[in-house]
């Protein structure tokens, strides 16, 4: 006889688990844990098979009929629906793994420790060249040749660093498959030294110290944008990246300790940053907290406070004074601090490269934390900024001509 409602709802779990006959091959299993599973029982070519439709409640009987019927005809027209749903649970697993998918899945995990500017990037480089090519194939079946295809075609359009960029990022993707256990084989690395040599390019900076001892002259005779100024005088002065300068915001200043704490989420590394302030650097904040104290940020936006500086800002207040972009940029300043440092001050390698928030490692292979030789980054800042200031003050001498 056939199941009612009342008795598949009143069911209860015994010692042992049990069968309730419906009709058609379809049976309710209930467990002894109460659990109560749709199954069908069948035959293909002599052999019994079982068919599961899922747990009641969620499957009612009226919808576990339907499946049966379903099933009944398949098996009518000599189709197993056990193979049937066998393919579809494999063209939906081979779906879940392809490129983009995986792709898009690392860039969600991912986006969140990077800048705005750096994710933008990424996802634009993966759409536009990537996902054309390789995006709807299963992140197993992509060997080596048709990576190189691609970065080959993107070569061609002159973009060799480009090409560089989108086989670092494709690497990280399939890195990514095989620590989440969708790919094993990571076909990026057998690309080693296949592609075009790139052209190593440097952020243009000053570091003659006559023409530094210029530009320093320059940035206190500029005439634009308060706020704009005080950022370009302190950019040397703190050995940070740009964006780190630009988005400075006054809860991680302490003047009276002259520390600035940046935390891990704003810098580069993703690792909180300690950048001992010079006693020059301090009167600059201090100058500029009577305009700006009362906003999140140091450097605030000409339009609105509540917004950081523009990322171009110190740039376009360079290039109005004169420096172009082959002879000066605003991440120049870094460069300029390492190679005077080091090569005019003799201040040790070490030293210079903690305070460029570089990664510097113990002899043990650890990586020293932003408080390591602290007081010897002190003194090494004070003495950096007292030579920018002697350099910039030394008094031009004129020779008087005769006639005069």
């Amino acid at each position: 006889m056939a199941l009612t409602d009342m008795q598949v709802r009143t069911a209860k779990p015994t010692e042992k688990s049990y069968k309730l006959t419906d009709s058609g091959g379809l049976f309710l299993f209930v467990s002894p844990s109460g659990g109560k599973l749709w199954r069908m029982k069948y035959r293909v070519a002599g052999k019994e098979k079982l068919l599961s439709f899922g747990m009641y409640p969620d499957i009612s009987l009226a919808e576990a009929r339907e499946q049966r019927d379903a099933a009944r005809k398949q098996i009518a027209n000599g189709i197993d629906p056990s193979e049937v749903r066998k393919a579809k649970k494999e063209a939906q697993t081979e779906q879940e793994t392809t490129f983009e998918v995986v792709a898009r899945e690392w860039f969600s995990r991912k986006e969140p420790e990077w800048s705005p500017g750096h994710a933008v990037t990424v996802k634009s480089r993966l759409i536009r060249d990537v996902y054309p090519v390789i995006g709807n194939r299963v992140i197993t079946e992509i060997k080596a040749p048709e990576i190189l295809a691609m970065l080959q075609k993107i070569e061609a359009r002159g973009n060799f660093e480009t090409a560089y960029r989108i086989k670092v990022i494709c690497g990280q993707v399939f890195q990514y498959a095989g620590q989440t256990g969708r790919t094993e084989i990571d076909p990026t690395r057998m690309l080693k030294g296949a592609l075009a040599k790139r052209k190593e390019k440097h952020h243009a900076a000053i570091t003659d110290p006559k023409e530094v001892a210029k530009l320093l002259r320059d940035i206190d005779a500029y005439g634009g944008s308060f706020i704009v100024k005080c950022a370009l005088q302190l950019a040397p002065l703190v050995f940070v990246r740009p964006g780190e300068l630009q988005k400075a915001e006054w809860a991680e200043f302490d003047l009276d300790s002259a520390e600035w704490n940046i935390p891990a989420e704003r810098m580069k590394m993703k690792q909180a940053h300690l950048v001992p302030l010079s006693s020059q650097a301090v009167k600059i904040l201090k100058a500029l907290h009577e305009v700006t104290g009362d906003c999140k940020y140091v450097f605030t936006n000409y339009r609105t406070h509540t917004r950081p500086m523009s990322d171009v800002a110190m740039l376009a207040a360079l290039r109005s004074m004169g420096y172009d972009k082959d002879t000066m940029t605003t991440h120049g300043f870094r460069a300029m601090a390492r190679t005077i440092t080091e090569e005019v001050l003799h201040v040790p390698y070490e030293l210079i490269e903690h305070q460029l928030a570089h990664t510097v490692r113990d002899p043990n292979g650890r990586a020293y934390n932003r408080t390591t030789h602290l007081e010897a980054r002190k003194a090494m800042m004070q003495r950096w900024s007292n030579y920018l200031y002697d350099l910039k003050s030394v008094a031009k001498v004129i020779p008087i001509s005769k006639s005069a």
